[in-house]
């Protein structure tokens, strides 16, 4: 998904083949040049920056031999890598512009001896009007020392985003899928080469203002993490009765503030939901998503030319209340998100105040949880940074575990083998049982919600407008969602 794109690398690989797991850093940009290091164990560490108005988590790599640098976005939600070349439009018109053309870096494939075109049906359009046309290419993709030959990966010829992806999800989540094609992306590179012992993976984002994390392929790392990991099955698409997407079932949603503690209740319960690194928000049913407005006192604005979306004074990321969500019913994961977490900058220029509503003149920020209409629903970054997730493509299954933030020290533990389970984890024991869909209101014990005057009773109700004259919304970060081989922008 951009910023929730699709994304897959096939070259990011461990050293040596005894340790057999392979790691990238994640780390919040304070420099222009991400750093990488090797590990003790023989492991890679790449540095992935956040980029907060971006949205998503960034990864060093190269394409090409020799290899030209680019920056991809990283996504456990899609399952391609691609890039844009250095003639689309976005690179070569706006390169002159003060922060336009393609400053993650771009392909050019007369500057390469390996590129091989594979076929010309690559493909990708969003629901913003964004896209990347063009082809697929067998080319040298690698991270610092370390590569891999003949990897499959999208060329965009002809797109509109500035930057590429690199997504490890499912091979059936590829885009060439609509043409029954199916190639081996990333996970099944590292696994096929002996990289890894099996396809399976850790992630690990640390809170937004962190320094360091990692996505930690063929392993997991015991500090990063507290309490249990406790496995839940990944879901299969109910249309095709296939594993696509890494979706799980959300069992309880619960509210925690000095006022009480709430918890709700929704028709919609087990909700399916897409753990998706490379969506920058989480979107839950309208039910859901009104009733957490309400608790913090959320309102939903216009914002200009780009739709409607629940806003909040930034100062509310101060609040100590939080939200725990709970996997898998009774005896499952649970994760707690605080509002630190939940609460973000959604403009370019610095802070806008709101000019109307009950929060005239405090400036404002996004939520980060919105509603989204259908049946696809997802917990991205503002949800991701709070747990340690397993992502387990052999078994289909999902270990989670409150996080551990701003950890230090590191205990990896390989998969011993191929399909071997989840080291140091235990199935949810309620997970097959029948989750209560109660469609009543909700289970009120606090005396105000979030916010000591009240619980925001008018959330949704009316839409003023927001004046963002002066300011430039940036698209990605209002939350960017893909599906199939489609990435599509939701408020």
């Amino acid at each position: 998904m951009r910023n929730v794109a699709r994304f897959a690398t096939s070259s990011l690989l461990a050293s040596a083949a005894s340790a057999q797991v392979v790691q990238w850093n994640i780390e919040k940009r304070s420099d222009s040049a991400p750093r990488l290091s090797r590990r003790a164990g023989s492991t890679v560490e790449e540095v992935i920056t956040n980029e907060k108005m971006r949205g998503g988590y960034f990864a060093s790599c190269s394409v090409g031999t020799p290899p030209q640098k680019v920056t991809l976005q990283l996504d456990t939600g899609s399952s391609d890598i691609w890039v844009p070349a250095s003639t689309a439009r976005v690179c070569t018109q706006r390169s002159s512009s003060r922060g336009g053309g393609c400053t993650f870096g771009s392909y050019d494939a007369n500057q390469s001896s390996t590129g091989q075109p594979v076929s010309d049906d690559f493909q990708i359009a969003y629901v913003d009007g964004s896209y990347s046309r063009g082809e697929y290419i067998a080319e040298t993709f690698g991270i610092g020392d370390v590569e891999l030959a003949n990897v499959t990966m999208g060329l965009g010829l002809d797109t509109d985003i500035a930057y590429g992806l690199v997504g490890v999800g499912y091979e059936l989540n590829e885009a060439s899928v609509r043409n029954s094609e199916l190639y081996p992306n990333l996970p099944v590179v590292m696994r096929n080469e002996g990289r890894i012992k099996t396809n399976a993976y850790s992630l690990w984002l640390n809170d937004l203002g962190a320094s360091t994390g990692n996505i930690l392929f063929g392993g997991i790392d015991t500090d990063k993490y507290m309490g249990d990991l406790i496995r839940v099955n990944v879901q299969k698409d109910a249309r095709s009765g296939q594993f696509t997407s890494f979706t799980v079932h959300l069992t309880s949603l619960q509210a925690h503030s000095s006022t009480g503690d709430d918890a709700f209740s929704s028709s919609s319960f087990p909700v399916p939901v897409v753990l998706d690194s490379g969506t920058t928000l989480s979107y839950l049913p309208q039910d859901l998503a009104e009733k957490v407005w309400e608790e913090v006192g959320a309102e939903y604005y216009l914002i200009g030319q780009q739709g409607a979306a629940p806003l909040i004074p930034c100062a509310m990321g101060n609040n100590n209340g939080y939200f725990t969500f709970g996997f898998g019913g009774q005896g499952g994961p649970a994760i707690k998100v605080g509002m630190d977490e939940l609460v973000l900058p959604i403009f370019t220029g610095g802070p806008v105040p709101f000019n109307s509503g009950p929060f005239k003149g405090q400036d404002a920020c996004q939520f980060g949880i919105q509603n989204i209409s259908g049946n696809s629903f997802l917990l991205g970054d503002t949800f991701l940074r709070s747990a340690y997730v397993v992502y387990d493509l052999e078994n289909n299954e999902i270990a989670i575990a409150p996080t551990d933030f701003n950890a230090t020290t590191s205990n990896i533990i390989p998969f011993p083998s191929l399909k071997a389970t989840i080291p140091s984890s235990t199935p949810a024991p309620s997970q097959d049982a029948p989750v209560s869909s109660a469609s009543g209101g909700q289970d009120y014990n606090a005396q105000g919600g979030f916010t000591k005057q009240g619980s925001g009773e008018n959330a949704g109700s009316h839409l003023p407008a927001l004046e963002l004259t002066q300011m430039a919304v940036m698209g990605v970060s209002m939350g960017m969602m893909i599906f199939g081989g489609g990435m599509f922008l939701l408020f």
